[in-house]
């Protein structure tokens, strides 16, 4: 999906909604944890909406805004105030895949996520170089779609042969055991579900295809076929097509290391 994500950058913001609104929830989190980060990154910054969010609440951390579409890091350059500018303020841009960013060990306070790593088809190389990056007592933050996503319209795309290489989504506690298989401690899963409507399934579409996730989101098919799915699909009383996205939020923190890389146990002694 690396090219459609690069195509999408010019028409990103347009279709964003979504990734707005559970960005604010997460930031929304954050006010419950203490936390002053010497560096902050937004893994998959798309066109930067969540490091800015990162640089607006901790302003004397170093911003780093990281995605794999170098379209996307171009607009979040763009959207740098001139005043940041001058006082070289912006964030720092760095191209790379989250399952091998070009970070030390340990160089992260907090590492942020919104709406990205469901598109791997196996997030726990991305969690273990997360953690690897992440400094002792830094926290991880992330969001990603779970299974009950469109799930009457891919259900009814099933039906019909359509959507047959639709991204299956991950449940939330595969997530978090996940996470424990990284090394994280103590994860903390919960989701909700947060709905669009939309007046025709051109503009459902349209939405998508802004976005660049319309062919992970909903698979091949011929158009015959996805024209009866979208025909099966319930409408509301006032006659709007209501997609359902189901939010999965995580965060978790980097405990100390409980065994060296040879397999032996850490023991600590305090002095009393």
């Amino acid at each position: 999906m690396r090219g459609d994500f690069a195509q999408a950058a010019a028409t990103y913001d347009s279709a964003a909604a979504l990734a707005r609104e559970v960005g604010t929830r997460m930031a929304e989190r954050l006010d419950l944890v203490k936390l002053a980060p010497a560096r902050v990154a937004d893994i998959g910054c798309a066109t930067g909406d969540g490091i800015r969010e990162l640089q607006t609440r901790y302003p004397k951390a170093l911003p780093l805004a990281v995605d794999y579409a170098l379209p996307m890091l171009s607009a979040v350059r763009a959207a740098v105030p001139l005043t940041q500018r001058l006082l070289r303020r912006g964030p720092r841009l760095l191209n790379a895949d989250v399952r091998a960013l070009p970070l030390g060990p340990g160089c992260l306070g907090l590492a942020w996520s919104n709406l990205v790593l469901h598109w791997l088809d196996d997030p726990l190389p991305a969690f273990r170089e997360l953690h690897r990056v992440l400094e002792v007592g830094g926290l991880l933050t992330f969001s990603l779609l779970g299974p009950d996503t469109l799930k009457p319209l891919r259900a009814e795309a099933r039906k019909v042969g359509a959507g047959t290489t639709a991204k299956p989504f991950l449940d939330m506690h595969d997530i978090g055991d996940m996470l424990v298989a990284a090394g994280f401690a103590d994860p903390v899963m919960d989701m909700e579900m947060i709905t669009l409507s939309y007046g025709s399934p051109r503009r459902f579409l349209a939405d998508q295809r802004r976005l660049g996730v319309r062919d992970g989101l909903l698979g091949g098919g011929g158009w015959r076929a996805w024209r009866q799915a979208f025909a099966a699909w319930p409408r509301d009383s006032e006659g709007r097509l209501n997609a359902g996205f189901e939010i999965v939020y995580g965060h978790a923190w980097k405990a100390p290391a409980r065994q060296t890389a040879d397999g032996r146990a850490v023991v600590n002694f305090h002095r009393r």
